[in-house]
């Protein structure tokens, strides 16, 4: 952090209260996978300047990539004209310094679900972001965002925001409020989430989980046990609660569309902290991930994907 930035810290407490979501024009995402790309499309989208950081320049090339393939699906589909596609990709700058994130109002978290990689990129982003009143967020799935909060001097500009697979297309933000959440910030992230970007938001308590994968992940797990047992087909399990519960999508090709390691991780995040049998993750499930079989990022998972099916592709 720059030493106006600490003096602005240490001399004005009453500024932090000032954030509003009108007020964030600036936004910072750090990692550029399939949800760090998407809530940098859905920022750059909305008129904000926005910065991608990954870890190194061949991955923040990708990211701005795997951007510039979504904005064009959009295109194809009719779902955004080709002027606002490109002015959207013109908002975006990727980077592999993390210390560019200087500058930012609001800067969200999406690295991979692991406990130490998040709480790092937490205690770094409170050394270099210098605006007191700034944001930091995490797109955790599951992990406690206090624990992150507490790795940074400023717990109470910490939340949880927490977006679905794939970002640009689901309408849902989970706001997840720590014990140290200031009320301001969880009003203006959940302003700019509805108003900024389009979101309709829910809120919950820090717990692991939060609302939607403490109710989702249990019912995908024991999709997971029954074909692991030998109960039922990966085919009939899906196609049972397509036809006969009205879902979209069966529990098994949803768990591809999230990504396996995603769910491994976290069932593991909401085992370790309620210790009840339903969370633990199946042996099936954690072989899969260690075979690298993750799902439709993959190409396969419990269904085999063509290449057009895959995130990223332009088919």
């Amino acid at each position: 952090m720059s030493a106006a930035g600490r003096a602005a810290r240490t001399g004005a407490a009453g500024i932090a209260a000032g954030m509003s979501a009108a007020s964030i024009r600036r936004a910072g995402v750090v990692g550029g996978g399939l949800m760090g790309a998407g809530i940098a499309e859905v920022c750059a989208r909305a008129g904000l300047d926005t910065l991608l950081c990954e870890a190194s320049r061949p991955a923040a090339a990708k990211a701005r990539e795997r951007i510039a393939v979504s904005l064009e699906r959009a295109v194809q589909r009719g779902k955004l004209d080709r002027p606002s596609a490109e002015a959207a990709l013109a908002r975006v700058t990727v980077t592999a310094e993390l210390t560019d994130l200087a500058d930012r109002q609001l800067v969200v978290e999406a690295v991979t679900e692991d406990a130490d990689a998040k709480t790092e990129v937490f205690a770094a982003l409170d050394k270099i972001v210098d605006d007191p009143a700034a944001i930091l967020a995490t797109n955790t799935s599951s992990l406690p965002v206090m624990r992150l909060g507490m790795a940074t001097g400023r717990a109470d500009r910490v939340v949880g925001l927490h977006f679905f697979n794939p970002v640009p297309v689901l309408p849902l933000v989970e706001v997840v409020t720590t014990l140290h959440t200031s009320a301001d910030v969880t009003s203006a992230v959940t302003e700019f989430a509805t108003h900024v970007l389009g979101k309709t938001v829910i809120h919950s308590g820090d717990r692991a989980g939060f609302v939607v994968n403490a109710l989702l992940v249990p019912y995908l797990l024991s999709a997971i046990r029954m074909t692991e047992s030998g109960f039922a087909t990966t085919t009939d399990v899906d196609r049972g609660m397509e036809l006969g519960c009205a879902h979209p999508m069966g529990p098994l090709r949803l768990a591809d569309l999230i990504g396996l390691d995603t769910v491994a991780a976290i069932a593991e995040s909401l085992y370790e902290e309620f210790k009840e049998p339903l969370y633990a993750p199946p042996p099936l499930l954690l072989r899969m991930v260690e075979a690298g079989l993750l799902g439709r990022k993959t190409g396969r998972g419990f269904h085999t994907y063509h290449r057009e099916e895959r995130p990223g592709s332009t088919g």
